[in-house]
């Protein structure tokens, strides 16, 4: 797992999972694997109390790979993307992702499947997709369950940013930290409110605590992957949108119904 790190921590009672392949940490299916074998490991590890998901570099992650996005691809990625979250919502301990620097997209969608997200202080939030003209299935069922319909909407139909004070006051954020003091923050953090905590009921509560998220995966997320799957990747722009970022060139999108 040369793209990914695990590690172990006060005496195992914390695992440490860093993407490691900076600067952009790209999710793509290497990567996706590479965390499906790590949360494999993990599930089997009951004594663990907090899954810290970290990563290598100045930035979180720019996102899963757009060449994956496209139709020869994304078939594959998609529902091994989903799968995927499925693992990190059933990990029988707390799990917390510390954000410095970009979080977006796939990405950012990584960090939504945890409990808790604690950014760096110049850390930035976004769901680019609609850029694209394509859409994030999993961050469109799991906003709104952590911030609600209408700030959810801002990111998922806006591609706007966030920085990590506004996701901070959306809710979003649990905790910032001051540039450089990204894992002294996570490490207070833990130890404050999950170190002295009995493993049994963390597993018990984590349960409980994501039942809104794994609801929204388990109903609306296979219903969203197949609409972008056999409707939206049907659309021209779709795909021109995604040629057109690997090409850096501007888009030209189909126009419908203009007046004569």
């Amino acid at each position: 797992m040369s793209n990914l790190k695990l590690s172990f921590e006060h005496d195992g009672q914390v695992a440490r999972v860093a993407l490691a392949a900076p600067k952009a940490n790209i999710v793509d299916q290497a990567m996706m694997a590479a965390l499906a074998a790590a949360f494999d490991d993990l599930k089997n590890r009951p004594h663990i109390r907090v899954m810290i998901l970290t990563a290598e570099g100045p930035h979180f992650s720019f996102g899963a790979s757009v060449q994956e996005h496209l139709p020869e691809y994304v078939r594959t990625m998609l529902p091994q993307f989903s799968r995927l979250l499925g693992q990190m919502l059933e990990l029988p301990a707390v799990t917390l992702a510390a954000v410095r620097g970009q979080c977006l997209g796939g990405g950012f969608e990584l960090a939504l499947a945890c409990d808790f997200i604690v950014a760096e202080e110049g850390a930035g939030f976004a769901c680019p997709e609609i850029k694209l003209a394509v859409f994030p299935p999993a961050a469109a069922v799991l906003l709104p369950a952590r911030i609600g319909v209408s700030r959810a909407a801002e990111l998922v139909l806006t591609g706007a940013a966030w920085s990590a004070a506004q996701a901070a006051g959306a809710g979003l954020v649990v905790q910032t930290a001051l540039q450089g003091q990204l894992e002294a923050t996570v490490e207070t953090w833990i130890r404050d409110h999950f170190l002295a905590r009995s493993p049994v009921a963390l597993r018990y509560g984590v349960r409980a605590a994501r039942l809104p998220l794994q609801r929204a995966r388990q109903e609306d997320l296979p219903q969203l992957e197949r609409m972008y799957l056999d409707e939206l990747m049907a659309e021209s722009d779709a795909v021109e949108g995604l040629r057109a970022f690997m090409e850096k060139r501007e888009p030209q999108w189909e126009k419908r119904g203009e007046i004569a």
